[in-house]
């Protein structure tokens, strides 16, 4: 969890940087992955973060580091982003690769926006998810930390390789198995997901099920859903079957479950209260 001082600061960077971050268009797909690059380079050198973030170095001593490392191999908004980081407090070292990163998906998704593809790729990161929900042996292996980078990436090819992504769900879903960053593959793309709900707007609302939902089910969902919050929500559906029937929706922290397992599991547990002696 980030201190106070690094969510201020990774928060102030990305509102005063958001419009440029905007309007640099199809050069976000440039900017993403370099700033993807950048994440991992601190990631594996704690020394540089804690270079980048000493607060009792000048800044200008700070970018200068940052002109060494990165030269003139990187384009003028990544350097930018780069330069605002640095000159902020962070809470911990390692915070600031949590702002690059984050800095990273958001030119993603400027670039799926400039491509018209945003919608398309919050929905192929949602059935990516749901897929991989049934794949438990291939989602272990791609945050096997054991295994190469390499490895766990060519292995998310072989096993999607007779699916057509979008180019953007491609490299997140590449990144989230490139650089694990001490989380499980599925938890980054729930990561991604709910980023993606908000960058457009919408409420995300979670629904799993033990088969597909039909169209007509997701077009009743939005409709309830939204009344509900007051806004636009986007259906994430996940397939389980091991939830055997029924639905579990879950909107923010809240979690409302009618899966047939989760009846059963309550079922359970009245019978054996009722069955304990006072």
């Amino acid at each position: 969890m980030r201190g106070e001082a690094s969510r201020i600061a990774d928060r102030e960077s990305r509102d005063s940087l958001a419009p440029k971050l905007r309007d640099t268009r199809e050069d976000a797909w440039r900017i993403g992955n370099e700033l993807f690059t950048i994440t991992k380079v601190l990631d594996d050198s704690i020394q540089l973060e804690r270079a980048l973030t000493d607060p009792s170095r000048p800044v200008a001593d700070k970018v200068a580091v940052l002109t060494e490392l990165l030269g003139d191999n990187v384009h003028p908004m990544t350097m930018e982003i780069m330069t605002d980081l640095v000159s902020r407090h962070w809470s911990r070292a390692r915070d600031i690769a949590n702002a690059v990163e984050d800095f990273g998906v958001d030119a993603m998704m400027y670039y799926a926006d400039a491509t018209g593809a945003t919608l398309q790729v919050s929905v192929e990161l949602s059935e990516l998810h749901s897929a991989l929900l049934n794949l438990p042996v291939v989602r272990a292996k791609l945050y096997d930390y054991q295994a190469t980078s390499e490895a766990r990436v060519k292995l998310f090819h072989e096993v999607f390789s007779g699916k057509t992504l979008n180019k953007v769900t491609m490299r997140l879903a590449e990144h989230a198995t490139c650089n694990l960053r001490r989380r499980r593959y599925l938890e980054t793309i729930q990561w991604m997901i709910n980023k993606l709900s908000r960058h457009m707007g919408e409420s995300m609302v979670t629904v799993t099920t033990a088969t597909p939902l039909k169209p007509e089910q997701i077009k009743r969902l939005v409709e309830v859903y939204s009344a509900k919050v007051g806004r636009q929500v986007h259906i994430n559906s996940v397939v389980d079957p091991t939830v055997l029937g029924g639905m579990r929706i879950q909107v923010g922290d809240e979690v409302t479950d009618n899966t047939v397992v989760a009846q059963l599991q309550n079922l359970h547990r009245k019978v054996q209260t009722e069955a304990t002696p006072a």
